[in-house]
Order: C-alpha cells, then sequence, then structure tokens
C-alpha cells in the first residue's frame, strides 16, 4: 500500500471498470481471429485492455499474424460491437460510488479510450447516471495527444475537473491505464479483470475486487451511512 494523499477529485475509467463491456471486445475479436484460424486468448487480451482502438488493434493484428491491417481488424469487428454495446450493464458498485460521491460533490470525471461514436453506444441506456459526472473526456478527444500509458487523459480530467492532479484519484481496470495515472502523478486503485494478473499492478495504491470494495472513509472522502 502506497502513502494516501488527500483526495479531492476521482477520474473513473469506463470499459471493465464503471461498465461490463470488456465481455463485447473479446466475443468480436474471437470471432474475427477463428475466421482466420488464429486463438484469440488473454496473453493477448491483456495488453489490449485500456488502449485506445487503433494501438489495440496494433497489438491484435501483430500478436496473431492476422493477414489484415489494425484499420481492417476494426472495420470487422465495429459491427458485432455496435449491436453488443447498448446492452453494457453497470460493474459492481460502481453507481453506487459515484452516485454517493455525487450527493457529498465530489468532483467526479470519466477518462474513456473509448471514441465519441461508442461511448454514446455504450452508455444510451445509462444517460442518467453519466449525467452526474463533472466531465467527461473520450480517446478521441484531439486534446489526447497520446493514449494510455501517456498521462494525457488523466491530465485533461483533471484540469477540467479543476482539481490538482496530485490530489485526484484514479480507479482503473488495466495496467497500461494504471501507469498512465501514475505518470500523471496521481494516486490508482486498480480494479482488474479476474483473468489478469495482479502482479500486473504492484505500482498501483491498492487492488480491489470490485468497486464494492472500496471504502472512501480510508482515502478521507465522504463515508458509506
Amino acid at each position: 500500500m502506497h502513502l494516501r494523499r488527500s483526495i479531492a477529485g476521482v477520474i473513473y475509467d469506463m470499459d471493465g471498470l464503471l461498465l461490463d463491456t470488456e465481455p463485447f471486445y473479446t466475443e468480436a475479436s474471437e470471432r474475427i481471429a477463428a475466421r482466420h484460424g488464429k486463438v484469440f486468448d488473454w496473453t493477448v487480451k491483456s495488453r489490449m485492455i485500456g488502449q485506445r482502438a487503433q494501438d489495440s488493434a496494433r497489438v491484435f493484428t501483430e500478436a496473431l499474424g492476422m493477414p489484415m491491417t489494425p484499420e481492417e481488424y476494426l472495420e470487422a469487428r465495429r459491427s458485432v460491437l455496435e449491436e453488443l454495446f447498448p446492452q453494457a450493464k453497470p460493474m459492481p458498485g460502481a453507481v453506487r460510488l459515484t452516485e454517493h460521491l455525487h450527493r457529498h460533490a465530489v468532483p467526479q470525471a470519466v477518462a474513456t479510450s473509448s471514441d465519441r461514436r461508442h461511448f454514446a453506444l455504450k452508455t444510451s441506456q445509462h444517460q442518467k447516471w453519466f449525467e452526474i459526472f463533472d466531465c467527461i473526456v473520450i480517446g478521441d478527444d484531439p486534446r489526447v495527444l497520446h493514449g494510455k500509458p501517456a498521462p494525457d487523459i488523466f491530465i485533461l480530467a483533471a484540469l477540467q475537473l479543476g482539481v490538482a492532479a496530485s490530489q485526484c484519484l484514479v480507479f482503473e481496470d488495466s495496467p497500461v491505464g494504471v501507469a498512465a495515472a501514475r505518470a500523471a502523478g496521481m494516486s490508482v486503485i486498480a480494479v482488474p479483470d479476474p483473468h489478469l494478473d495482479k502482479g500486473n499492478f504492484s505500482s498501483a495504491d491498492a487492488v480491489l475486487g470490485n468497486l464494492d470494495e472500496f471504502d472512501p472513509a480510508a482515502w478521507g472522502l465522504p463515508s458509506y451511512q
């Protein structure tokens, strides 16, 4: 456990952290790999989680030796994902935590590698919930010059919240996301998929099984009643 700081703002990744969308990416990639006699598994998946679309597509095509470009892979999976995204459900503890902090006027942001179109599809059934966030930064925002593990998206989110990076707490589910938060000078809690090796999150301040395990009071935030 690292030294805990005074927290004045909270920033969340979205996929696999707020919304259970990761199985959709897995299903789409498995289908595409199978068409070419390839097997998509967690050794590849773990390297794609948290990346912007173009970066994760490059990992996929290179790791599996796919006979297609990253752009062709993205186009192939697009129709599958756009069918599945509106079915996304909240992850355990996500609504409870975010609405609790909202009631106590704690500044909150979403910093997601998703592009604008996919963000809209994933949140289409949760618009009222996502309205409680003070700002939302998406992966294709032109101000985000570099994707995770670069700190750009978290630095921009903190600026929009008006909170110093050193007073931000980030929730992430991927190693590249944790690295990005660390590079931004922020505290970070990892909530990884159980398939991922928790050893990849050793730089996080804490590693949780889900957001229900988070104790706001332990971080100087308003406690649950």
